[in-house]
């Protein structure tokens, strides 16, 4: 495991490099490119010399290769570069939105998880019946409903028209006053977690379904176990591990959806303080923001990896 974990993390370092290789790429295919930047942060009365200046002062008149390994070895020590517009460091504005981002989509998950799975389950126990026709027919309309339409109709009916939580998402400044506020948490984390359940529920509908239709469930049900420890013991410890590689190669697309919802309900996390960089051509808080999202999927698909190990005793790392 350990041999596995270490070989994990330099793939995990050659993923983030890539990140920032295509990133600063991106970056320089900008019209303009640093001298724009410049000019957008200075104003447009900038002067040639003060232009010149910020340009030497950021590293920015550097051979272009000299400016990639810069880039790496800040990102590597965590030093994300300055936002003008915000005038404050990228990592101070990462570390204070990053929690709340985090608690969003560790809700969202958590919801989806504890909905999807026993919404799977009842659809295949009760499989070809009209339940389970209703439930995939709803699971299809919510698949197929952009985050940001389904954000706006919950504001419009929940908020608006019976008035039973804030349009709102909380502004508190800190998680645990965030957490106070729960009414107005409800809207985001929902509409965050609702597309999710829907696909989720359908994967573990599959999922269990083929489990139990493998050789060990029919032994265990010609030992007379009972139908409840049959599916509930044997069948679905199985039928989970495909939904942990799901959970894993779901985050990079949770992350872009808590951008939408973030956006839609104004919370002050990440997802927002990206969308308020890429309107204001703040390109280091977009850089710093992409490689963190970037850090963050390596690090829920290695720990999707570990899950196996623990769920099926027949996986082994070496």
């Amino acid at each position: 495991m350990i041999g596995y974990l270490i070989r994990r993390v330099f793939q995990a370092i050659i993923v983030i490099i890539g990140v920032c290789a295509i990133t600063f790429i991106l970056y320089h295919l900008f019209p303009g490119g640093a001298t724009s930047e410049a000019r957008i942060i200075l104003g447009p009365r900038a002067t040639p010399p003060q232009i010149a200046l910020f340009l030497s002062q950021n590293g920015l008149n550097k051979p272009i290769w000299t400016q990639f390994f810069i880039l790496v070895g800040h990102v590597f020590t965590f030093n994300l570069g300055y936002s003008y517009k915000l005038n404050e460091p990228v990592a101070t504005i990462v570390l204070q939105k990053l929690p709340k981002t985090v608690l969003l989509l560790g809700l969202s998950t958590l919801l989806t998880v504890i909905i999807a799975i026993p919404l799977g389950i009842f659809q295949v126990l009760r499989r070809n019946r009209p339940s389970d026709y209703a439930l995939t027919t709803l699971s299809f309309i919510f698949y197929a409903t952009p985050t940001f339409f389904l954000g706006i109709v919950l504001i419009q009916v929940f908020a608006i028209h019976w008035h039973l939580f804030p349009p709102e998402a909380p502004q508190s400044a800190s998680v645990g006053q965030i957490l106070g506020d729960w009414r107005a948490l409800v809207l985001p984390v929902f509409t965050l977690a609702a597309v999710y359940i829907a696909g989720f529920s359908r994967y573990m509908r599959s999922s269990m379904m083929e489990a139990l239709t493998e050789d060990y469930v029919r032994t265990a049900r010609a030992k007379g176990l009972s139908t409840r420890r049959v599916n509930y013991v044997h069948a679905l410890r199985n039928a989970l591990i495909p939904i942990i590689t799901l959970l894993g190669l779901t985050l990079p697309a949770i992350v872009s959806g808590a951008l939408i919802t973030e956006s839609v309900f104004n919370y002050p996390g990440m997802g927002l303080a990206f969308f308020n960089a890429a309107i204001n051509n703040d390109f280091p808080l977009l850089i710093g923001t992409v490689v963190v999202a970037a850090m963050a999927t390596v690090v829920g698909s290695l720990l999707a990896d570990i899950l196996y190990a623990v769920l099926d005793p027949r996986i082994r790392y070496v």
